[in-house]
């Protein structure tokens, strides 16, 4: 079924404070619409595929409150997070910057019509023909971290305008990326000095203290080598304009605290004629996709010493799959129940991992290799059987963009667009 077969669910909803509520009940009757025109026992292959639905107002929901609590701070959206079309869209006409770390997502950015000066190439390691089609693209914005790539810079593109990442302390992160890239402070020194000897335009620092960053502090400590390198570049002679904090920020309710803290050691470190980026991923698209999964199968286990039963669903999509993340991104997806039998149950029973009692489930991917596990073990009040439906919440980042084809499944699910805020249906004349 393509994309569009289901048309947005929209209405002239104009309460902000409200939008969660209402968010929820489009998600929940695009979901009942979707699995009740579903027959298991008589539809064609792929019709009963997994499938997201979004709504697109949550993701401007995210903006607005991006913009209260780090006004000063312009968000580029990490589109290897969740590069979906229409997400990128919306962002795109909400002004939003885009870091990107490939040719391909380059290209993809740029054919929407968003100007090459939004786009930051934020990839420290970059391939020569990448570098060369960023500079006939005229994206100037690149970052590096060793002497071997401004070499590959001036000898590819010497007007780039660089931004010198450094190493930061991510141990409080989801997902660690200091082992990989970032310059350390005692080279920081000697990489400035190789820039100015090439004639390299070195206009800011970059900084990324790991995906879903938890404590607050690593800004601060971030912000303050940030402000050591600014100095250094100084006393050289570059004239630095921009500051790069990265990503890390979840939507949760630690990004407030977060923000108020980043936003002090900013103002304590730089003046307000200093250009502040960020890179943001999960939290604008992290809580604004659900999906949902069908039961392809299911066995019964029984254990005649203990007496009890319990059973293992197979899920038509796994860790191979959307749930990819589990693996890469450490998240742990809690299931819920969609349909069981001829009931649609979308948050009517709040099952899964917070039943405290009920019968016993593990939850196993389609494909042939044993480390396709969604959960061990989850709890339902309800005997769940083949052709049920659950459903997944705060599936938005690093799920579709990570998919395989591994087992020869497919990597390509729908999705069904919803929209709880008005704002964003006029963006995208939904």
């Amino acid at each position: 079924m393509a994309p569009s077969a289901l048309a947005p669910v929209v209405d002239n909803y104009v309460s902000y404070d409200h939008g969660a509520s209402k968010s929820k009940q489009l998600i929940g009757e695009a979901l009942k619409a979707r699995v009740e025109a579903i027959d298991h026992d008589a539809c064609s292959v792929g019709e009963e595929d997994p499938f997201f639905v979004a709504d697109l107002g949550e993701v401007y929901r995210q903006h607005l409150r991006w913009k209260k609590n780090l006004g000063r701070v312009k968000p580029h959206y990490a589109v290897k997070c969740n590069p979906d079309p229409q997400v990128l869209r919306l962002l795109a006409e909400l002004g939003v910057g885009f870091d990107c770390a490939s040719k391909t997502e380059i290209e993809t950015v740029l054919k929407m019509g968003v100007d090459p000066s939004r786009i930051i190439y934020a990839q420290p390691c970059k391939t020569k023909s990448y570098v060369r089609y960023a500079a006939q693209s005229h994206v100037k914005q690149m970052t590096f971290d060793n002497a071997d790539e401004l070499y590959k810079t001036k000898q590819l593109f010497p007007e780039a305008e660089l931004y010198l990442r450094i190493l930061t302390d991510d141990s409080a992160s989801l997902c660690r990326l200091s082992q990989k890239f970032g310059a350390s402070l005692d080279t920081t020194a000697e990489l400035l000095e190789l820039a100015k000897k090439l004639e390299l335009n070195v206009v800011g620092v970059a900084f990324h203290v790991g995906s879903g960053a938890s404590d607050p502090k690593a800004f601060v400590k971030a912000v303050q080598d940030a402000r050591f390198v600014f100095d250094q570049a100084a006393a050289l002679g570059f004239e630095m304009h921009t500051l790069d904090v990265g990503g890390g920020f979840t939507g949760d309710e630690t990004f407030e605290p977060m923000a108020a803290v980043l936003s002090a050691s900013l103002d304590a470190y730089f003046p307000p004629s200093i250009r502040i980026i960020a890179e943001p991923g999960r939290y604008y698209v992290s809580t604004a996709f659900t999906i949902a999964c069908h039961v392809i199968a299911r066995r019964i286990v029984n254990d005649a010493t203990l007496g009890t039963t319990s059973y293992m669903l197979y899920l038509n999509d796994g860790v191979y799959g959307n749930f990819s993340s589990i693996i890469f991104d450490h998240q742990h997806p809690v299931p819920r129940l969609l349909k069981c039998g001829n009931e649609v149950m979308y948050d009517v029973r709040r099952s899964g991992y917070d039943t405290p009692s009920g019968i016993e489930y593990s939850l196993w991917g389609p494909t042939c290799d044993g480390i396709d596990v969604i959960a061990q073990s989850c709890n339902f009040p309800q005997v769940i059987d083949v052709g049920d439906w659950l459903y997944f919440e705060d599936m938005g980042a690093y799920t579709k963009c990570s998919a395989t084809r591994f087992n020869g499944f497919t990597d390509s699910h729908d999705v069904v667009y919803v929209c709880s805020e008005p704002g964003a249906a006029a963006l995208l004349g939904m």
